[in-house]
């Protein structure tokens, strides 16, 4: 299957938006608490809330870096777990995908 080089482009570009969230993120978590124990609290949420915010960032990050490495590898667009190419359409809506649908069905069946 031929790969556009549009491809390394919004891969490289969602990872340089990833990882300004995160670098957000992480100011945000720095700013020192608020004095009025309250605030305190409401802070505390919105923490947790960030945690998670950068979480799902990181493991993003992670999945795009693999995408990159199985491109540099002539591997991108072949599912890791069956080996068959997966969809065009797929690639195109989840372009750090690596998994075919089939097999992304049966890792979220044995995840549920």
């Amino acid at each position: 299957m031929a790969i556009p080089s549009a491809v390394r482009e919004t891969l490289n570009a969602r990872l340089e938006e990833l990882r300004a969230r995160v670098a957000r993120v992480e100011e945000d978590l720095r700013q020192p608490l608020d004095d009025d124990f309250g605030e305190q609290a409401v802070d505390r949420e919105d923490d947790e809330v960030l945690d998670a915010v950068e979480a799902a960032a990181l493991a993003e990050i992670e999945l795009v870096e693999e995408a990159l490495v199985r491109l540099d590898a002539g591997t991108y667009g072949v599912c890791t777990a069956c080996g068959d190419e997966i969809a065009p359409k797929r690639l195109e809506a989840l372009p750090a995908c690596r998994f075919c649908i089939g097999c992304a069905e049966r890792a979220d069946e044995a995840n549920a």
